[in-house]
């Protein structure tokens, strides 16, 4: 079955230097470019086959991402991620790791209405850093890349369920079809604020994080509670192996990009500081390990997460950041391992 489509945080004046970081937290929105008023045709409906096929795998990655198992993209392939998320769920359900879910009663896709809020959420990106350290925030650059992270799927994924529809151009009031995830991400939603204060109703939560597999876990006492596909740093600049935990946790940072602390770990005074978006470097959230440089974070492109390298940090889908975010709190243990 599962063979189908395989394929300076700055808050009050007080400053705290993440991994050439600096974490503020603003209010920002750029207007978005004038949107035409019709859509138009770029690609063809999938065949019958095809389309029964890949609802059932989205059904199957939706049951696994509303139980906070998270099998990566919910795109209707069922590769690396999708079968681990399922291990573990299953395991935590006294189940054989590939024991299918029973999804009956999901349905894939539903039917989403544009809103002005969503356009507002476009802007433009800079790709020279002096440029973007003068804008006012770092925005996704179109509409359908707002619409694929908030529900869990890629761009592309979206024009093969709507092929009659160009995403990029819709407006507020026109429609589309989107996976039918419960937990769609609403960045909107998203306190402007720093938070840093302790929950002693999650004292007993704790991270795993195991490099080889790409898998963070979030444990409740000895009980897995929630997993996610991750990017624990590359080769060259390795997630610091040990015992650490969170020192503060931040939405809508700052990223300050420093090629010095980049590159070689060290902090210089040739810096730009990247505003705060969904696009920038460390995506909506920063949690700062007790570990100078080094954090758990978001990321601007979620095609990356367990592919691409990153500089030690360990990274994760934007929607993904925003779930852990809610899970665990400031002193929560952090095993990387």
């Amino acid at each position: 079955m599962f063979e189908v489509f395989r394929t300076k945080i700055a808050i009050a004046g007080v400053a705290l230097t993440l991994g050439g970081c600096a974490h503020f937290v603003p209010s920002t929105r750029v207007t978005p470019p004038t949107q035409p008023t019709q859509p138009t045709q770029p690609t063809q409906p999938a065949q019958p086959g095809v389309a029964a096929a890949r609802a059932q795998a989205v059904q199957m990655q939706i049951f696994l991402d509303a139980n906070h198992f998270r099998p990566g993209m919910v795109d209707g392939r069922l590769g690396e991620f999708f079968e681990k998320a399922l291990a573990l769920y299953n395991a935590n359900h006294g189940q054989p790791a590939d024991a299918p879910p029973d999804v009956s009663g999901i349905q894939p896709y539903t039917t989403y209405t544009v809103t002005a809020e969503d356009l507002g959420q476009v802007g433009v990106m800079a790709t020279d850093h002096a440029e973007v350290a003068k804008q006012k925030s770092c925005p996704y650059t179109n509409l359908g890349d707002v619409m694929a992270e908030r529900f869990h799927t890629t761009a592309r994924f979206l024009a093969a369920i709507n092929p009659t529809i160009d995403i990029n151009q819709l407006q507020a009031g026109q429609a589309l079809t989107v996976p039918n995830v419960p937990d769609p991400f609403d960045i909107g939603s998203l306190p402007k604020m720093h938070t840093s204060k302790r929950d002693p109703s999650l004292a007993g939560r704790s991270i795993k994080i195991t490099v080889t597999t790409r898998i963070l876990q979030v444990r409740d006492k000895d009980r897995t509670i929630a997993s996610f596909p991750i990017t624990p740093g590359s080769t060259d600049h390795p997630a610091p192996i040990g015992d650490w935990h969170i020192d503060e946790i931040a939405t809508f940072p700052w990223f300050r990009y420093d090629e010095g602390v980049l590159e070689r770990g060290e902090r210089t005074e040739d810096f730009y500081n990247f505003p705060p978006g969904p696009r920038n470097p460390v995506g909506i959230l920063w949690m700062q390990l007790d570990r100078p440089g080094d954090g758990i974070h978001g990321a601007p492109n979620a095609a990356t997460i367990g592919r691409a390298g990153s500089h030690g940090c360990i990274r994760l889908a934007n929607w993904d950041a925003a779930l852990i975010s809610k899970l665990v709190t400031v002193g929560t243990p952090v095993s990387i391992q």
